[in-house]
């Protein structure tokens, strides 16, 4: 793997997303959200992912629009709030999302932001882990750009990938936050371009052809199926009912560029924040508090014959200690291939990789 700096990384990332008309701040989100999926060993939504995103259905043709300003509606509700974000980029919602929640979470011991008229967030896990090291439980569901993902027991893609993230403040316990983040597909299509890239294959019962028969090649993926059959399907559902709730369309027309004339075509998130004080009981088995509850959970549920099971979140906090060690983000020789065709569209001098 090629070692980037973290500064040469931003400093591209940021220069493509100003080249597309986005401001330095809205640039320096996107960023630092590709460096986290990176860091944490995530390279499905890195920068490539990001900028492809936006290539395809963001501000090239008024899915993503720069600059745009985030308007809260007005509610009832003192521990809520709903947004509108314009179509602004959905880095920069999410982190003032997340960072709003919080803050009604220690006033209410709950906060909530839900978002109507979104752009792609890029990795649920890289916000919910950063709340959890802040000491909250933190969940986030975002319905994806486009029906990609076909109902059990169908045959025609009308759902997103539709991705849940939560997050645990598990550091004192483990070391790093419990992380459950995932797509409510077999993979994510990320995962399917990073195949692509590399010149492998997909897992079996993952994604099917345009027939709709079952396919390992990624060249050939015309659709993607629910992980766990009608389970993963149920998950993906609460997605497209949530997004439906705050005022998301029909699911078939979110990303496509001529959606029928009272229709919308964007996104919805949803943002959930849990201070841990508020679940509280107080009534902690053997005279222990909270937190070495949770720890005595965790070392029960991996007790005798299960010392080697991973934990959600072991993998990405193992990455992220790679890349400390490291000192950088690591990159494939693919990956950096494409980095740097980015930085010569841009003119800008091509990365060295240590």
């Amino acid at each position: 793997m090629n070692i980037i700096s973290v500064e040469d990384h931003n400093a591209l990332v940021q220069a493509a997303y100003e080249a597309r008309g986005f401001t330095p701040d809205e640039a320096l989100d996107a960023a630092e959200m590709c460096v986290a999926a990176t860091w944490h060993g995530n390279r499905t939504h890195n920068a490539l992912k990001a900028l492809h995103l936006d290539d395809l259905f963001g501000s090239k043709n008024g899915g993503c629009v720069p600059g745009a300003q985030i308007e809260v509606v007005e509610n009832r509700f003192s521990a809520a709030e709903v947004w509108n974000s314009n179509k602004k980029l959905g880095q920069a919602v999410a982190k003032r999302a997340f960072d709003r929640a919080i803050e009604l979470a220690e006033q209410h011991g709950i906060g909530m932001v839900s978002v109507d008229n979104c752009f792609h967030y890029l990795w649920g896990g890289g916000y919910v882990i950063e709340a959890a090291k802040r000491g909250y439980i933190a969940y986030t569901n975002c319905t994806s750009t486009l029906a990609e993902v076909v109902p059990f027991g169908g045959k025609t893609p009308t759902l997103g990938t539709n991705p849940h993230s939560w997050g645990f403040p598990t550091t004192e316990s483990l070391g790093y936050p419990i992380c459950i983040d995932w797509a409510t597909s077999t993979c994510a299509m990320g995962r399917v371009q990073q195949l692509k890239r590399e010149g492998k294959e997909l897992p079996p019962m993952a994604a099917v052809d345009e027939n709709g028969n079952p396919t390992t090649d990624p060249n050939k993926v015309a659709a993607l199926l629910p992980f766990g059959a009608h389970k993963g399907y149920g998950l993906s559902l609460i997605n497209e009912l949530t997004a439906a709730f705050i005022g998301g369309s029909l699911p078939i027309h979110r990303g496509r560029t001529s959606p029928s004339a009272d229709e919308k075509n964007s996104t919805a998130f949803f943002f959930q924040i849990i201070h841990p004080d508020a679940m509280s009981s107080g009534m902690f088995a053997s005279g222990r508090d909270q937190k070495s509850n949770v720890q005595a959970v965790i070392e029960n549920i991996l007790g005798p014959g299960n010392e080697n099971c991973l934990l959600p979140g072991q993998l990405e906090a193992e990455a992220a200690q790679k890349s400390e060690e490291a000192g950088g983000l690591l990159f494939s020789d693919a990956e950096l291939a494409e980095l740097n065709e980015i930085a010569v569209s841009l003119n800008r001098p091509l990365i060295s990789a240590r």
